[in-house]
């Protein structure tokens, strides 16, 4: 099958699901009022799918199949080359320029590439068939050019106590059952990014695990539809204002991001879709690599931030103060911040390695380095963009307020600023840097900046692990002649 268009990838997903939103329950959310709340997030995955069709970004959207020779979707390919993870994180910062969101995609691509490799390793040594399981799962998956959601984050209960510690089990996602077709698995995954637009996701344990706890050991592929599955969408900040008529008060009224909380409750795995069941020695690898990896991704954020620099310039052009030296200090330091984040997504894609498997891996130290990093400035870029833009991006009045008969006129005469600047067009930015910094797009933005893909505090562990901290204290000894 070719690659999808952007319209085919809508048809593809208008799937019933068991989905709740606002405490009632949705079966077809494409046909429903709710839909306007979640269109923009589908029109984010949809720019995937059309940037892929273009001559001008097929080198950063497609790539060549290892698997089956053909061209796929960068999002289904398997790296196999330091070149491959550059792209990885070029394709990144082009789809944030793009869509100034979450895009959804590279939770359930970074899954992947971390499963190659450890179920490689898993079949060198137990004799398993786990990684030709993968490679006919994941042919599927380019054939189909599908979307691939990632599931990692348990709801994980008391978080002083295991998982085979919790009172309630279902803390953690576990097999309750099985036969000889498959696997029967409950529990939750929370902040599951675009589960509802994907076709599948890949779930992984969340942690590392030890013996006796071989029911959390498990990985495996899942249709999004599958029975037992209930969908949650979650609640973001105005959420509700796509409700409302006009697009004035969004901001970015054509992009935004998704996150669903999905109970699994005695859903069906088929055997040829599981690549774990019970080795917990393998776990740590595969949560460390899929971090790894995802930390890497948030080169996303470079993408975004550009956006964000770009309506601070704006701004500041609109209140007519663009040339003051202040100003333009302000955005000098938004701009090395946000190439700062860059260098560190570059730097641990090119110092990348092959795996035994054959895929390519980044450098797991700098790639903690860069989410470290983008825990701290994707906070300081916004508040200088709150600055450029001024208190009234807390205090603007609503779309329908401006276009009120009798005060609407008043309003746009006080919210005028120089001449040749439309007052909509400048309403427009300042919702748009609201929306960026404090509204919907701030999940994805902020608050993902800070807790995806682990929490700061996770990097830091890693850090500190990679470090070699006895090689540099060698390096002093050698230099003074230490013992």
């Amino acid at each position: 099958m070719p690659l999808k268009t952007p319209e085919e990838y809508l048809e593809s997903i208008k799937r019933e699901t068991n989905l709740y939103m606002f405490g009632e329950r949705i079966s077809k959310f494409w046909d429903h009022p709710y839909y306007k709340i979640i269109e923009p997030s589908i029109n984010t995955v949809k720019k995937i799918y059309e940037l892929a069709q273009q001559d001008e970004f097929k080198y950063l959207m497609t790539a060549q199949s290892h698997l089956t020779g053909k061209i796929v979707n960068r999002f289904t390919h398997i790296h196999q080359s330091i070149d491959d993870l550059l792209l990885k994180v070029e394709m990144q910062r082009l789809l944030g320029q793009k869509t100034a969101c979450c895009f959804q995609r590279c939770v359930g691509f970074d899954a992947a590439n971390a499963l190659y490799s450890i179920t490689w390793e898993i079949d060198n040594k137990f004799k398993s068939d786990y990684h030709s399981r993968f490679k006919d799962y994941w042919i599927e998956i380019q054939e189909n050019d599908l979307f691939v959601a990632g599931s990692m984050t348990d709801s994980k209960g008391d978080r002083g106590k295991r998982p085979i510690d919790q009172t309630d089990p279902d803390a953690f996602l576990h097999i309750v059952d099985e036969n000889n077709k498959g696997i029967f698995v409950s529990g939750a995954k929370v902040h599951q990014t675009g589960f509802l637009n994907s076709h599948q996701a890949i779930v992984m344990p969340t942690l590392a695990l030890r013996k006796g706890e071989e029911a959390y050991a498990v990985s495996f592929g899942i249709d999004t539809t599958a029975k037992g599955l209930t969908m949650v969408y979650g609640r973001q900040t105005s959420d509700t204002r796509k409700l409302e008529e006009g697009i004035l008060d969004i901001g970015n009224f054509k992009y935004g991001g998704q996150e669903i909380f999905v109970i699994f409750d005695n859903v069906f795995v088929p055997n040829k879709q599981i690549f774990m069941k019970g080795e917990t020695e393998f776990t740590g690898g595969l949560v460390n690599r899929f971090a790894g990896y995802h930390r890497q991704s948030y080169a996303c954020k470079t993408g975004v931030g550009d956006v964000l620099i770009g309506a601070a310039a704006l701004i500041a052009r609109y209140n007519g103060v663009e040339k003051a030296s202040h100003i333009r200090d302000k955005l000098v330091e938004m701009i090395h911040l946000n190439e700062t984040l860059w260098s560190c997504a570059v730097a641990c894609s090119t110092k990348g390695f092959k795996r035994d498997a054959g895929n390519y891996e980044m450098d797991m130290l700098l790639a903690n380095v860069n989410k470290q990093n983008v825990t701290r400035f994707p906070y300081e870029i916004g508040r200088l963009a709150e600055d450029l833009a001024g208190g009234i991006i807390c205090t603007l009045p609503s779309q329908q307020d401006m276009e009120n008969p009798d005060i609407g006129s008043l309003i746009q005469k006080y919210l005028s600023t120089c001449a040749d600047v439309p007052v909509n067009d400048r309403y427009k930015l300042l919702r748009f840097i609201e929306n960026l910094s404090m509204g919907v797009a701030s999940l994805s933005y902020k608050t993902e900046s800070l807790h995806g893909a682990g929490s700061p505090q996770a990097q830091r562990i890693m850090i500190s692990r990679q470090a070699n901290l006895e090689d540099k204290i060698n390096l002093v000894k050698e230099i003074l002649d230490l013992s």
